[in-house]
């Protein structure tokens, strides 16, 4: 088992002369006024919460977006900032966008275009020129802030998700012999049918081609990328060595399901702090003598939200006896809200839980809170340890985070967790009760299965989940990753 100590021994022992620079997007941490004073806050998503205690064990510099309001107020001149701020442990150096810049690399090219390509979750991706030009002078950028650091010298990068395809092949244009590439593509990889509608395919694969390692969650996500290049491009491929070479380059290519920090979190779920967070939302929320059931999610289309409430109204239709024994509480934050999808979503979400809390309310009981908040891990923690259920719905999802956070927080091996089958997740965790998202049927019988479980029942499933979780932690991923990266050598 890969622990934090594993991983700080191996970048000890065989990258100590060199640099360790992770990419992404979305930052860590950020900056941001409240009450007139500059306060910090984590970020959300599966990246921030796989890579940051990584980057904690290793002293790094992680490369990103800054977003919110004060975040330039505390770095140097270069955009440079210890953290975390409570613990500071590596480096982050941000970038600064425009907003023009902003709403076409992100808003635009990054989650009109290639997230809805990317995901099955029937919504038109949207090409548009303008926003591809951004998108790539974006990556320009994001590729200067990182040969700045490098310098001289010579560095491991770390390439996260959609948003940085180009940036691998700015990278090597201009520093082939001194950066050695990975490239983790955190959401699905769609078949060839799908990708080839994309207007910039071709420059994508490109820009992909030029990392020396490129990793998906799931293997089927790696098929589908070999036969995108078999069908697209003018390469070499090695099924067996699972392997493309195109010109000299040659890019491995390999499953590594992300995971959580299984320890880090099993412990911190056991704090009194926790504890003192659960009576707090007890009070809130009025939870006490009912069940709790949570969906933690950003109020995205591919999360299932909708199908999820529809379900919860069809049980209650099924079996009103359940009323006022329960309270299923939905948090979620706003995202990506400039684009008319998610201001729709949001509008139908809404009108979805006024809709189904007003047919089935009882004595001023409803089924439905819906809250929108961020949430900082321990707060977090402390739902995942209230709630009898939690449920992950999502209808397209690469691997959900969630859905393992969950897991490990129940060190008392209670709890149930109902999964999507179309998560990359669900291949690990078989012992969770499965559902189909779209199938409002199955989907509300298997709430009311889920609530007839027994004890033993429940016990027996998250054993099997946690110990899965406990030996393919956040540690072995990244030890993998980096014990493959550190086959290629550096160019003379």
């Amino acid at each position: 088992m890969w622990t934090k100590k594993d991983l700080q021994q191996l970048i000890k022992e065989k990258m100590s002369d060199y640099k360790f620079i992770v990419v992404s997007n979305r930052q860590p941490y950020g900056h941001l006024f409240k009450k007139g004073k500059i306060t910090h806050q984590r970020g959300v998503g599966g990246v921030v919460t796989a890579l940051d205690p990584i980057m904690q064990a290793c002293n790094g510099i992680w490369v990103a977006y800054g977003n919110q309001e004060a975040d330039f107020l505390v770095t140097d001149e270069k955009g440079r900032v210890k953290v975390p701020p409570d613990n500071p442990s590596y480096t982050l150096r941000r970038v600064q966008l425009t907003k023009e810049e902003e709403s076409g690399y992100y808003y635009g090219f990054s989650n009109e275009a290639l997230w809805p390509l990317c995901h099955m979750a029937f919504q038109r991706p949207v090409f548009r020129n303008r926003n591809w030009e951004l998108y790539s002078n974006v990556n320009k950028k994001f590729a200067d802030a990182i040969l700045d650091e490098v310098g001289d010298g010579k560095a491991f990068v770390f390439v996260q998700d959609f948003h940085l395809a180009l940036l691998p092949r700015y990278l090597k244009e201009e520093a082939a012999s001194r950066i050695i590439l990975a490239h983790f593509w955190h959401i699905p990889w769609p078949n060839y049918e799908t990708f080839r509608i994309c207007p910039q395919k071709h420059e994508i694969l490109e820009g992909l081609l030029a990392n020396d390692l490129l990793g998906f969650h799931i293997r089927y996500h790696c098929d589908n990328f070999m036969d995108v290049i078999a069908r697209e491009m003018e390469s070499k491929i090695d099924k067996e060595r699972f392997s493309i070479t195109k010109g000299d380059h040659t890019t491995i290519v390999r499953p590594y399901p992300i995971s959580v920090d299984f320890k880090g979190i099993s412990e911190l779920a056991t704090s009194k702090e926790i504890d003192d967070l659960m009576e707090y939302f007890k009070e809130e929320y009025e939870l006490s003598g009912k069940k709790v059931l949570l969906s933690v999610d950003r109020i995205d289309y591919t999360k299932g939200i909708p199908e999820r409430l529809n379900a919860i109204d069809r049980f209650l239709d099924k079996y009103p006896e359940f009323k006022e024994k329960f309270v299923f509480l939905q948090m979620g934050q706003l995202t990506r809200i400039l684009l008319n999808k998610y201001k729709r979503l949001n509008d139908r979400i809404n009108a979805l839980v006024a809709d189904i809390n007003w047919k089935h309310s009882k004595d001023g009981w409803e089924p439905i809170t819906f809250t929108r908040r961020h949430l900082s891990l321990k707060e977090l923690l402390a739902l995942y340890r209230l709630s009898d259920i939690c449920i992950v719905s999502s209808i397209h999802d690469g691997m959900n985070l969630v859905a393992k956070e969950f897991v490990s927080a129940r060190t008392d091996k209670k709890g149930v967790l109902m999964l999507s089958q179309f998560t990359g997740a669900s291949r690990e965790l078989p012992d969770a009760v499965l559902i189909n998202p779209y199938d409002v049927e199955q989907f509300s019988e298997a709430i009311y299965q889920t609530f007839s479980l027994s004890e033993g029942e429940k016990t027996k499933r998250m054993t099997k989940m946690r110990q899965v979780l406990k030996d393919n932690n956040i540690y072995r991923w990244a030890g993998k990753i980096l014990s493959e990266l550190l086959k290629f050598e550096f160019k003379e």
